[in-house]
């Protein structure tokens, strides 16, 4: 979790929705507020949020339903679903619990202590949450502790690689082979790192679709020349066979361009102030292939 946490409200009553989502809007949390089941799953298709408040109780499907397709979907499966509802059966309960909820409030509830349930789900969750669950590579406190190393170390480099052009490609082609895009090349850098042998490399996320490896400074020249030969011929297959095909023939047809940037960047290169300033370096470093 990084940032401001992002809490999604599915709530169909409008007095609920509004005071929850001021309250913790007040509280510095950034808050989205749907009142149907299926604008719930629509807005995790595009954006994660870092908790759902979700009621059981919704006008088109219940939010047992909306919480059963959240949990088989593998970017958004470790997304905390806190419970809000009216029924108070044991029964209820358990089936909300056996769905892979982190928690369960009956209304009417004490904001304070509903409050202290999100921040708890919150905490646990970001204790969890340590690789991403698109490619298991570190995320956020690993990989930012590996990068602050460099910070205090000489003669490293860092193979740094990001995709440019994916919402627009998730827009045509869909989140799920968006997802499969970056799992892929996620694979083949991992495959060009394992093969550099080197024990003290590592791997992990920049941000979402960015990633970076740390490799001997005599390798890493080599790792960038073999992960940027797999991408062009993998590249093609990244889109539906008869759109590419087509689009190599016609001239005016179009695919939704998405660009893969590959970069390196050593510790000769200039001195670093911060964490801050190291990522920015990384992400400038980068080039189209």
């Amino acid at each position: 979790m990084v940032g401001v946490p992002h809490i999604l409200i599915v709530e169909d009553q409008p007095n609920t929705a509004e005071m929850l989502t001021s309250y913790f809007k007040a509280q510095g949390y950034e808050v989205t507020s749907v009142g149907w089941g299926k604008d719930a799953l629509a807005f995790v298709e595009h954006t994660i949020p870092d908790l759902i408040m979700l009621d059981i109780r919704l006008p088109d499907i219940d939010g047992y339903e909306v919480c059963r397709q959240i949990r088989t979907q593998r970017r958004t499966e470790h997304v905390p679903v806190l419970f809000l509802t009216e029924r108070r059966e044991r029964g209820d309960r358990l089936l909300g619990l056996k769905l892979g909820a982190v928690d369960y409030v009956t209304k009417p509830f004490d904001v304070q202590e509903l409050r202290l349930r999100v921040r708890n789900a919150l905490r646990r969750s970001n204790v969890e949450q340590l690789s991403s669950p698109i490619t298991g590579l570190p995320v956020a406190a690993l990989a930012d502790e590996r990068l602050r190393d460099l910070l205090l170390s000489s003669d490293w480099a860092v193979l740094s690689v990001g995709l440019r052009g994916l919402k627009e490609f998730a827009e045509v082609y869909g989140f799920v082979t968006r997802d499969d895009v970056v799992r892929a090349i996620s694979l083949m850098l991992s495959h060009v790192v394992e093969e550099m042998h080197d024990a003290d490399a590592f791997l992990g996320h920049l941000d979402e679709s960015s990633f970076f490896a740390v490799i001997a400074l005599g390798k890493v020249e080599k790792a960038r020349q073999s992960l940027i030969g797999r991408l062009n011929e993998a590249m093609p297959f990244f889109y539906p066979r008869a759109d590419w095909e087509a689009c190599q023939t016609d001239a005016d047809a179009q695919l939704p361009r998405m660009d893969v940037a590959v970069g390196v960047l050593t510790s000769s290169a200039r001195s670093f102030s911060s964490l801050a300033d190291l990522r920015q370096a990384l992400i400038e470093v980068q080039r189209p292939i």
